[in-house]
C-alpha cells in the first residue's frame, strides 16, 4: 500500500514541480539559498534523530529529493534561459558542476532511513543518471546508490536490472550490462528476458536495433509508469537518430552536388528536395548548420540525444 502511495506521490510531484515553480518564479525572485538547503547533510546523523519516525523522514526528504530535482531540471532547462550545454557536454556534467550536487547525498539520506525504499533507489538512479541538463549525469553514483539497495536486499532483481541498463544506455560498458543481466536473470522471480537481453547485449551491444529491443521490452514489461515514459523517451530519441542520419543523407547530397551545404530548410523545400521543414519526434525543428550538420535542437523535449560509440569500437 505504502509503494503505491508513494509512486502516485512522486508522479504527481515530478509532473507539478515545474508548474508550480513556474508560478512562482513570477512573482518572486529565485530563493537560491532555500533550494539548496539540505537540513541535515550526515545521514547516520538524520537516522539517530529520527528514532522510530526514521521511514516518515524518509518520506520527507524523498519528496525534498524530488522537489530539489525537478526545481534544478526547469532552471537549467533553454526555455529558462539556463545554460543546457554547460559542463562535458551532452550526457555527462562536469565535475566541478554543482548544480545537481546535493541530489545524491538526498537520496542517500532517504536510503538509509529507509533501506528497502525501492521508489527512491529505481527513481533516484534515473535522476543521477540521467544525462545533463535533464539529470545529474552521473551514472557512476546511479549504480552506488543501487548497489548500496543490493546490499540489504540481494535479490532485488529489478536493481540488478537498473544498473545492467546504467551500463548500457549510459556508460556504453556492454560487458558490465549483460554481466548485470545475467546477474538478474539468476535472482529468484525474475523474469525470462533478463537472460535474452544478456545474449543480445553481449553479441551486439550498443547498435540501434539492440538498443530499441532493449528500451521496447521495458515499455512492455514495466509496472512503473515512470519507467515506462522514460522507456518511450528512449525510443524517441532512437528515432530522432535515424532521422538525423537520413536527413544528413539528404543535405550531404545537395553539398556534393551544388558545392555548398543548404542555407536552410526552407531552401530545401523550395527545390522540392523536401516536403516540409523536418521536425522531430517531439514536434520540434530539427537544426542545420552553416556547414551543413544535421543536428537535434538545443529546445526540444529530446535533448539532448547521448552520445552514441563510434561504429567499429570494440566494446568493453
Amino acid at each position: 500500500m505504502r509503494t503505491a502511495i508513494t509512486i502516485v506521490v512522486a508522479l504527481v510531484l515530478l509532473a507539478g514541480a515545474a508548474r508550480l515553480q513556474a508560478v512562482r518564479e513570477r512573482w518572486y525572485p529565485p530563493a537560491l539559498e532555500e533550494e539548496t538547503a539540505m537540513y541535515l547533510e550526515s545521514a547516520a546523523a538524520v537516522r539517530r534523530i529520527s528514532g522510530p519516525y526514521a521511514p516518515l523522514v524518509a518520506d520527507l526528504y524523498w519528496i525534498r529529493a524530488i522537489q530539489y530535482y525537478g526545481g534544478t531540471k526547469r532552471r537549467l532547462s533553454p526555455a529558462q534561459g539556463g545554460d543546457a550545454t554547460s559542463g562535458a557536454g551532452p550526457g555527462a556534467a562536469s565535475p566541478t558542476d554543482d548544480r545537481y550536487a546535493l541530489l545524491y547525498p538526498m537520496l542517500d539520506i532517504t536510503t538509509t532511513l529507509d533501506p528497502r525504499f525501492n521508489i527512491a533507489y529505481r527513481f533516484g538512479a534515473i535522476f543521477l543518471a540521467e544525462a545533463y541538463p535533464n539529470g545529474a549525469g552521473r551514472p557512476d553514483l546511479a549504480v552506488q546508490l543501487l548497489q548500496k539497495g543490493l546490499r540489504d536486499r540481494p535479490d532485488k532483481w529489478e536493481y540488478m536490472e537498473d544498473i545492467a541498463f546504467v551500463h548500457y544506455w549510459y556508460e556504453h560498458d556492454y560487458l558490465a550490462a549483460s554481466q548485470w543481466f545475467e546477474k538478474g536473470a539468476e535472482a529468484p522471480g525474475a523474469p525470462w528476458w533478463l537472460r535474452s537481453m544478456a545474449a543480445t547485449t553481449r553479441a551486439r551491444g550498443g547498435d540501434r536495433a539492440a538498443s530499441r529491443l532493449t528500451w521496447e521490452t521495458i515499455r512492455q514489461t514495466t509496472e512503473i509508469p515512470f519507467l515506462r515514459q522514460d522507456a518511450e523517451q528512449k525510443l524517441l530519441q532512437l528515432r530522432a537518430l535515424d532521422e538525423i542520419d537520413a536527413l544528413q543523407q539528404v543535405v550531404d547530397q545537395v553539398k556534393a552536388r551544388t558545392g555548398a551545404a543548404p542555407e536552410d530548410w526552407a531552401s530545401l523545400v523550395r527545390a522540392r528536395v523536401l516536403r516540409g521543414i523536418p521536425v522531430d519526434p517531439r514536434g520540434t525543428p530539427y537544426e542545420l548548420a552553416p556547414d551543413g550538420r544535421v543536428r537535434l535542437s538545443s529546445s526540444s523535449r529530446l535533448y539532448p540525444l547521448l552520445v552514441e560509440p563510434p561504429s567499429g569500437t570494440e566494446r568493453r
